[in-house]
């Protein structure tokens, strides 16, 4: 199962759920990169845009290449007013940028998708000499606040969440510098996020690839006991994100 355009089933339901980025993660990349009016930035998979606006607001010729068609319509009413965004409904991985040359190259989450040896080299090769390349995510922990509700919230997995296919997609992000790059830095950021029992089950149907291909009657099952798990901890389950930001340019 090709699990890329998953997300693109459920645009709104993603975009309410999706956890948002920080202040502080924008500011170091648009410093680092020194991105502002007459630099050029190009986002890898701008899904329905919650990295996108920080970008715009810098006045940068911004464009994005994003593969889901409901995701291209949903983000062109979205930033449709402000006249530096650009977006091109296509494979990054095949698509054919021309002569074009990027001052930032970014993807907020996205870039695991594509393989390192795919994808890296195309980023070095539309970058400008200097130019940077971002790549950020949010890892969430939601083992450490949640004590036994955890351990219940496993049980459920165990028995109801039956997939047919996993998801396998990962990047080793480090190994960036093994095609070209330099500089290479991380940085993050702590937050955390409470949720009723409705909002977990909600944001795990909108925003978890399997969760989203999950069929019947594991589908209800599972979001059933995973509901039940979380009211009977007192209809409170806490999330610990950390925001990872990994900084590198072309030298």
């Amino acid at each position: 199962m090709d699990f890329r355009k998953t997300f693109d089933r459920i645009p709104d339901q993603f975009d309410k759920w999706r956890p948002r980025y920080c202040d502080e993660l924008f500011k170091d990349i648009i410093e680092y990169a020194n991105i502002g009016p007459g630099k050029s930035v190009l986002e890898i998979g701008p899904g329905t845009g919650q990295a996108t606006e920080p970008f715009l607001k810098t006045g940068c010729d911004y464009l994005a290449i994003e593969l889901g068609e409901h995701f291209v319509d949903f983000t062109k009413k979205k930033f449709g007013t402000y006249e530096n965004f650009h977006i091109v409904n296509d494979d990054f991985e095949t698509h054919d940028f021309g002569e074009r040359k990027f001052d930032l190259v970014f993807s907020a989450a996205t870039i695991q998708w594509i393989p390192e040896e795919i994808g890296f080299p195309k980023v070095f090769n539309l970058l400008k000499n200097g130019g940077a390349l971002a790549m950020f995510m949010t890892y969430t922990d939601e083992k450490t606040s949640n004590g036994s509700l955890y351990d219940e919230i496993q049980k459920v997995y165990d028995e109801h969440f039956h997939v047919e296919t996993k998801y396998t997609c990962s990047l080793n992000y480090d190994n960036v510098v093994n095609y070209g790059f330099v500089d290479l830095n991380y940085r993050d950021w702590k937050k955390t996020r409470i949720y009723n029992a409705d909002e977990y089950v909600e944001y795990l149907s909108g925003t978890q690839v399997e969760h989203i291909t999950l069929q019947e009657p594991y589908k209800s099952n599972f979001n059933n006991g995973v509901r039940e798990a979380v009211i009977h901890a007192g209809n409170r389950i806490i999330l610990d994100d950390t925001i990872a930001l990994y900084l590198t340019r072309k030298p």
